[in-house]
C-alpha cells in the first residue's frame, strides 16, 4: 500500500464494515461512517505506522479492491509464541524442549470490495500476509473477528485459524460487540 492509496483504502474499508456488521452493530453508526473521515484518520497513522508493520491492497484494472493491514503482536499474551522447530525426528517432549519463541503477528484489517467476495481476492491477501509475517520471522498469526460475523469465521477457518478461547467486546454506537480471537500456527 502506498499513500496514494488512503482514499481507496478508506472507501474499501467502510464499504466492507456497512455490508459485514449489518445487524452486528447499530445500523445508524454504520450509516454515518464516512469515507473521508476514515481517509483522514488513515492518513495520520499511514504518517507514523511503524516500520514492522505491512499494508497490502489487491487491484484489479487499477483499482484497489481489497486491503490487508498486519504487524507485530498488540496482544500482550502473545507478543511471544512458542513454536516448535527442533527435528521432528526427536520425541514430543525433547521437541517442545528445543522451540524457540517466536513473536506473533496480528492481522489488523482485512476487507474486501463487498461485491466481490468469495472471489478469491481475500483469499489471496491472507496467503500474501500470511508469507509476509512467515517470511518476517513470525511464529503465529493471530486475529479478532467479530462473533456474530460467521461468513468471516468460514473464511479464516478454512485458511487454517481457530478461535484460542480469548474473547473480548467493545462499544460501537452504544453496543457491546463481542469479538473472538483466531489464530493460526505459521510453520
Amino acid at each position: 500500500m502506498a499513500e496514494a492509496d488512503v482514499d481507496a483504502v478508506s472507501a474499501v474499508r467502510v464499504r466492507g464494515w456497512q455490508a459485514a456488521y449489518r445487524g452486528l452493530m447499530p445500523q445508524a453508526y454504520l450509516d454515518a461512517m464516512s469515507v473521508a473521515e476514515d481517509a483522514r484518520k488513515r492518513r495520520e497513522w499511514f504518517a507514523r505506522r511503524r516500520p514492522e508493520a505491512w499494508e497490502l491492497v489487491a487491484e484489479r484494472a487499477g483499482e484497489v479492491i481489497g486491503w490487508l493491514a498486519a504487524g507485530p503482536a498488540r496482544d500482550a499474551d502473545l507478543t511471544r509464541e512458542a513454536v516448535p522447530t527442533g527435528d521432528a525426528e526427536l520425541p514430543s517432549e525433547e521437541r517442545e524442549s528445543t522451540a524457540d519463541r517466536r513473536p506473533a503477528a496480528e492481522l489488523m484489517a482485512l476487507y474486501v470490495e463487498p461485491a466481490l467476495l468469495g472471489t478469491g481476492i481475500g483469499r489471496a491477501l491472507l496467503d500474501t500476509g500470511t508469507a509476509r509475517a512467515r517470511a518476517r520471522g513470525y511464529g503465529a498469526l493471530y486475529l479478532w473477528v467479530v462473533h456474530g460475523n460467521a461468513r468471516a469465521r468460514r473464511f479464516y477457518e478454512r485458511a487454517g485459524f481457530a478461535p484460542d478461547g480469548a474473547q473480548e467486546a467493545y462499544d460501537v454506537g452504544g453496543w457491546r460487540v463481542p469479538e473472538l480471537r483466531y489464530r493460526r500456527t505459521l510453520p
